[in-house]
């Protein structure tokens, strides 16, 4: 998938990889996909709810060993 921007939010615990995510998007152009790498569990739930309050789109997400990518549009 193409991407304009990664975040590595790996090692990091709820709520820190939507709060970078929030900060990152917010620098970002719309149209713009930002590739996010986490190894938290619980943000599987949480970039998917991220995305529906904030009108961001999550165009992908997948599972690579114990790290899990996501990809957001910027609305």
């Amino acid at each position: 998938m193409q991407f304009d921007k990664t975040l590595d939010a790996r090692g990091l615990n709820c709520p820190l990889p939507i709060v970078k995510t929030k900060k990152t998007l917010s620098e970002m152009s719309s149209g713009q996909v930002l590739k996010v790498i986490a190894t938290d569990p619980g943000s599987v739930k949480d970039m998917s709810a991220f995305a529906k309050q904030t009108g961001n789109e999550l165009v992908g997400q997948e599972q690579e060993g114990n790290a899990y990518v996501f990809y957001l549009k910027k609305a």
